[in-house]
């Protein structure tokens, strides 16, 4: 070593294009659908402040170009995803909630606990469950003798048709039920 001390260079006060553009994409994203449009140019987006201030004044042409074009095309992107999953999640709704009317909603059986007392099967009974869903037994199955409190029980469809059919847990028996509400 020669003895000099080298001073220590400042940092860069130069932003990175990712670094912009990684903060750019937050904020877009954040901004309500009104705001964050697509086609519209970041400039179109933000006040001349901002512009100024996040160092975009900065960029040539062809970089704001491209910033612009790479925006647009994640802003659609996560539009288009999140426009999936709120139809995936409205669609599983209301499957969930129509599950045993007729041919509509899902397939799926429907398990839970019955409110109250159940007291056996019998032609005409209603069968109400924790989800506020009602069933009324169709056929004459019966299942007498029982008495359990708030029982879990199964709902489900048959193989051919669109019958429904209840079981409660640790019996065989099943009843033809039809869902009312």
């Amino acid at each position: 070593m020669n003895g000099s001390i080298r001073p220590i260079a400042p940092p860069s006060r130069r932003l990175r294009p990712r670094a912009v553009a990684s903060v750019l994409l937050a904020v877009l994203l954040a901004m309500p659908p009104a705001f964050a449009q697509v086609g519209e140019s970041i400039e179109q987006q933000m006040t001349p402040e901002q512009f100024r201030a996040t160092g975009l004044d900065r960029l040539s042409a062809e970089q704001l170009e491209n910033l612009n074009a790479w925006l647009n095309r994640t802003l659609e992107v996560e539009t288009t995803k999140a426009a999936t999953a709120a139809a995936q999640q409205a669609k599983e709704k209301v499957e969930d909630e129509n599950r045993g009317f007729l041919n509509f909603g899902s397939d799926e059986p429907v398990t839970g606990r019955l409110q109250g007392e159940f007291r056996g099967f019998g032609k005409g009974r209603e069968y109400l469950l924790y989800n506020g869903q009602l069933w009324r037994q169709t056929d004459s199955a019966s299942l007498a003798g029982v008495r359990l409190d708030s029982p879990r029980v199964t709902i489900k469809p048959s193989m051919i048709g669109s019958a429904w059919y209840l079981t409660v847990e640790g019996y065989n028996t099943a009843a033809k039920v039809q869902r009312i509400k």
